[in-house]
């Protein structure tokens, strides 16, 4: 037995079982032994019936006295029996389990933990776990490690303790998972030698004492110190990671170093329709300064919806024209791949440069000095040996992809990548800590300032009115829902098929459209010419239109089940509206009012899509801005996000153990670790 055992080589584990836990992409032993809790049941407080108040959440040690399945009318199965801990009996049921009476019989000693509770004058515990004991041993599970072999304090497995409860899928439950693990961890945690350098450790858990706490906590200060060591080592091979793709990636050679001529840019700038912000001004610098040295440009610009990112990356792919090289735009959907060729063409083909697009749907790239598109620019046929520049737009899961195809190549090209997703400062360093960060801070002046509304449900009629009235003076409006179709589970929260329906109805008077990620790419475009047009006056869409929608004339943005939605992705929908000169209007309903109530009123008052994601950081962690990780790179199971000072910690540490051993000749363990990870923190 050893960490890279097949679980399907243990015994009692077939084919639907492996499925089960393959869902779980839970593949070896060391795969199961990682699979760390999510929360944690209290169960460690052991009493007596005669002791316990109604309400508490007991474990108690007792002998059966009779179990019965009892069936009902209704074809259910219930399962009671009576227990005595020798202070007075209670009744515990269960329901449909009706085997439970093949595995407790009469007379069996249990360890029973749950919620005391009163039901019909009687003493309960509904839903029970529970543990057989050993004659000779009331306090010790017969199936469990013995207790002078010291691995840990408390030998129960599911009951009389800290309880961990684990992520699972249909079939696979928490109990199966502490059973299997109580059986391998003492015999392959011997194993496991800590990559983790020394001097870093400082007074943190050393890695199988970590490993052993987050399953067997003594107690909660336990499981918090556990955590803390997980976290950082999660943290800290991401930021070493992407670290160390940095500084392998500047030794890179470039296809053509490029030459700036300034007085060119200067007048391109000049020409442009409107003038650059003292942001983009800044941002522009930095970028020509990377541009001008032998080295390849690997940085993101950050900037808020509408800032001006793409005008600066037009700029940036003028200046790679003038150096006799192409150009390749990246976009994640074609809706904004289309919006982009749009934008791009009107600023470039004045100045003689030919812009081309090329998406699943349409392919216009033949003789062409910029040429826009999705993932579809990353074919062979493309990328060439003549692009000096690449954008990614919005997806830095692009930033995985570009290397995955060029990392085979001698030479490589420029790389810029831009987002409006607001990733606080200190969090960015860690997760893209392989890209040089601009950020764009500050909007084209005259932008109104976007009114927006937590509204309550009686008064939806009211904006219904309102956004008619809005309309007919030749206003447009969006109406986002989370979902296209009907969620079976959350049957309250509105659907884009369902309300454009229900919507046609409301409005006979008005022409509305319909757009989601499931359309077919003609439709699609058909959709957002007519809105473009104002033929389409209410587009219903999903969060689609998060990115890439610029309308001048859409001034109302109602958001339906707001509460599913971040903070950052909310204030990134609101930003399709406020294109314009014209006061614009945001909505926001809830499935359920009160129920989120409090952190959507921030988008009231707060304008600033930096502040919001840090809000949504404290309030709902990294997950709900990134998804996972929204790069497609990174899925922690520990670390949090929003503990900024872990986040800051581990980074300084990477840094700090680079600048002492840029290879990590000194630390092997620490370089394997690193190699083992690579393939998922950055792959490269």
């Amino acid at each position: 037995m050893n960490l890279q055992t097949p679980l399907t080589n243990l015994v009692g584990i077939g084919p639907s079982l492996s499925y089960r836990l393959k869902r779980l992409e839970l593949n070896s032993v060391e795969d199961l032994i990682y699979h760390f809790p999510f929360r944690y049941d209290d169960f460690s407080q052991t009493t007596t019936v005669r002791e316990a108040q109604i309400g508490q959440v007991v474990t108690l040690l007792g002998e059966i006295w009779s179990i019965k399945n009892i069936f009902t009318r209704a074809r259910k199965v219930i399962t009671q029996a009576i227990f005595n801990d020798g202070t007075s009996p209670i009744e515990l049921t269960w329901f449909h389990q009706s085997w439970l009476t093949k595995q407790i019989q009469t007379g069996d000693r249990l360890q029973v933990s749950g919620k005391l509770t009163k039901y019909k004058s009687r003493l309960s515990i509904i839903m029970p776990r529970w543990e057989k004991m050993t004659a000779g041993h009331p306090a010790l599970d017969a199936g469990s490690i013995n207790i002078d072999s010291g691995f840990r304090q408390n030998d129960m497995v599911h009951t009389g303790r800290l309880v961990p409860v684990y992520p699972e899928t249909e079939g696979l439950t928490s109990k199966w998972v502490r059973t299997k693990i109580d059986q391998l961890l003492p015999q392959v945690l011997p194993q496991i030698k800590d990559p983790l350098p020394d001097y870093i450790k400082d007074d943190m858990l050393a890695l199988t004492d970590a490993i052993k706490k987050i399953h067997y906590p003594d107690n909660w200060q336990d499981v918090e110190k556990a955590r803390e060591r997980l976290g950082f080592d999660e943290l800290f091979y991401v930021s070493l990671a992407t670290q160390k793709a940095r500084a392998q990636w500047k030794k890179k050679p470039l296809i053509h170093p490029l030459k700036i001529n300034k007085l060119d840019l200067g007048e391109f700038i000049k020409k442009l329709p409107f003038k650059l912000t003292g942001a983009q001004n800044k941002v522009l610098k930095e970028i020509t300064s990377d541009l001008s040295k032998a080295q390849p440009m690997n940085r993101l610009i950050q900037g808020e919806v509408g800032s001006g990112k793409t005008v600066v990356a037009t700029i940036v792919a003028y200046l790679v024209y003038q150096n006799g090289l192409r150009t390749l735009f990246m976009a994640p959907t074609e809706i904004l791949a289309f919006q982009h060729y749009g934008t791009i063409s009107k600023l470039l083909e004045p100045f003689g440069v030919r812009v081309g697009i090329y998406t699943g749907s349409k392919k216009k790239a033949k003789d062409t000095n910029v040429v826009v598109g999705t993932h579809a620019l990353l074919s062979e046929k493309l990328t060439t040996t003549d692009v000096g520049l690449v954008i990614i737009d919005e997806q830095q899961r692009f930033g995985v992809e570009q290397r995955t195809v060029l990392r085979n190549r001698a030479r490589v090209p420029h790389f810029l990548t831009m987002t409006a997703t607001p990733i606080p400062r200190t969090v960015a360093l860690t997760l893209y800590g392989d890209l040089d960060l601009s950020i764009i801070d500050e909007l084209p002046k005259g932008r109104p300032q976007i009114k927006t509304y937590l509204v309550p449900e009686k008064k939806r009629l009211d904006s219904y009115k309102f956004m008619e009235k809005k309309i007919k003076e030749g206003d447009q409006a969006y109406i986002v829902t989370p979902f296209i179709e009907p969620s079976e589970t959350m049957m309250t929260v509105k659907a884009a098929k369902v309300e454009f329906e229900k919507l046609k109805k409301v409005f006979p008077n008005l022409k509305l459209g319909l757009l989601h990620g499931r359309m077919k790419s003609r439709d699609k475009e058909q959709v957002l010419t007519d809105f473009k047009a104002n033929i389409v006056q209410i587009l219903v869409s999903t969060s689609v239109v998060e990115v890439g929608m610029d309308i001048p004339n859409a001034t109302i943005m109602i958001i339906e089940g707001a509460e599913k939605f971040g903070l950052a992705q909310l204030h990134q929908l609101r930003g399709r509206v406020g294109r314009g000169t014209k006061i614009s209007y945001c909505l926001l309903y809830t499935s359920d009012y009160s129920s989120d109530r409090r952190r959507l009123k921030y988008l009231e008052t707060t304008f600033d899509g930096l502040r919001l994601a840090e809000l949504d950081l404290k309030i709902r962690g990294g997950g709900e801005i990134f998804g996972k990780m929204q790069s497609g790179r990174f899925e922690f199971k520990i670390a949090s996000l929003s503990d900024i000072q872990m986040v800051e910690k581990t980074r300084q540490a990477a840094s700090h153990l680079l600048d002492l051993d840029p290879n990590l000749d000194k630390y092997p363990l620490t370089a394997a670790q690193l190699q083992k990870l690579a393939a998922d923190v950055m792959p490269d």
